[in-house]
């Protein structure tokens, strides 16, 4: 309650001094809460159209991940909110509908139509109700150096892990580092290990969230994915991506929007491969980070709002964003024979969207990977067994689920 309240004067604080505050005679006005970086940076290059066919001003806030988070959060607990359209991950769907933060869409005339690519609409629809709309079509890929790819595998793609891993034994042979992941934070750990995880049939909660970690398909997923990351090392983002480009790394996990085909020349991806080796069973293993967009149960200007939000989930809109960086979750955009000769990787991108898993929808999932996450680079740093970290991990997690 103490940092529930903090956010909240933290929040107002925010709005006052970025001139929140109406002034008579301004136009109506809009809200947008957003995740900084691209996502936000191609909403507001939409925005001019509507502001002008409207008549009305946009004002837009530019957050960190958790600060998005929190403040949505906490502001839900005005009458009067803050904020007209708030982006969301998805591992936040679960807190959210349960302290009532989100409008349901279908009541405001907001619906998922066919065009948008089914898999990636499953996390806005709860209890019936429709809250989000899939918006950006964050999923993890195969990032890879294709000059080198080329060089071992004549343009093969990765058809299982056992492809990847032998990919990273080459790079190793021939002086390079093979698979370099992201091991900054627990929930980077998490999310990187989870296509492999899902390539042996496992997963990390049952269908009704009881945590699976201390389990066969966990062990062994686990210990392939230490075989691979030990012809490499741990890096931040930045480091992972340069790394890759110029040919010091073969491969790793990454997303779409870190990929510049203007500037990366030497960089690739594919849809991550869903089985272990070939002839074997394939899952569904790329993990959905798509960013959504959703009304605030408690905004002023909810109508107004759905149109917006229309309005950015228009085809033909969502297609000129993608010359932006943009990466729509609709098949219109993804199939488009002009888009695909400009962006020929959508076709993987596209593959991977229809493919993908994802999180646990639970309120304890930022405690949940954060217990995980730090139980793994135990493991992985050598400072816990395996089976003794798992069977550790599985009961910490098990009372932080019946709390």
């Amino acid at each position: 309650m103490i940092k529930r309240i903090i956010c909240l004067l933290l929040t107002g604080v925010i709005l006052l001094t970025a001139g929140g505050c109406a002034e008579e005679g301004r136009k109506e006005k809009l809200v947008l809460a957003l995740r900084s970086g691209i996502y936000a940076d191609i909403i507001k290059q939409c925005l001019p159209e509507f502001e002008e066919a409207h008549g009305i001003t946009c004002e837009l806030y530019e957050l960190s991940e958790n600060d998005l988070r929190s403040y949505v959060l906490n502001d839900s607990v005005l009458k009067n909110g803050s904020y007209d359209l708030c982006m969301v991950d998805g591992s936040w769907v679960a807190e959210y509908v349960d302290e009532s933060v989100l409008a349901d869409l279908g009541a405001l005339g907001c619906t998922i139509d066919d065009d948008i690519i089914p898999a990636t609409a499953g996390i806005c629809i709860q209890n019936g109700r429709t809250y989000l709309m899939p918006y950006y079509g964050n999923v993890t890929v195969m990032m890879y150096n294709s000059e080198f790819a080329e060089k071992v595998r004549g343009g093969q793609s990765f058809g299982s892990f056992e492809d990847v891993a032998d990919f990273c034994k080459k790079a190793t042979a021939s002086g390079k580092g093979g698979f370099v992941y992201r091991g900054d934070t627990e929930n980077n750990v998490v999310v990187d290990f989870l296509p492999v995880l899902c390539a042996f049939g496992g997963w990390v909660v049952d269908k009704d969230n009881n945590p699976t970690v201390n389990t066969q398909e966990f062990a062994e997923a686990l210990r392939f994915y230490m075989g691979m990351i030990s012809t490499g090392r741990a890096c931040k983002k930045e480091e992972l991506i340069n790394g890759i480009e110029n040919g010091e790394y073969a491969v790793a996990i990454g997303w779409p929007g870190w990929y510049d085909p203007s500037r990366h020349k030497n960089l690739d991806y594919v849809s991550i491969p869903g089985k272990v080796s070939e002839g074997e069973k394939g899952y569904n293993s790329n993990i959905y980070g798509i960013w959504t967009l959703g009304i605030p149960e408690n905004s002023p200007n909810k109508q107004l709002a759905c149109e917006l939000l229309k309005y950015l989930m228009d085809p033909e809109v969502q297609k000129e964003t993608v010359h932006l960086g943009g990466v729509p979750c609709r098949y219109s955009s993804l199939r488009d024979p002009e888009i695909l000769k400009e962006e020929p990787h959508f076709e993987a991108l596209l593959t991977a969207l229809e493919n993908g898993v994802y999180r646990p929808v639970m309120r304890e999932w930022p405690r949940f990977y954060t217990s995980l996450g730090n139980m793994m680079k135990k493991i992985i740093n050598g400072e816990e067994k395996l089976e003794e970290g798992l069977m550790l991990a599985q009961t910490e997690l098990e009372a932080l689920v019946k709390k």
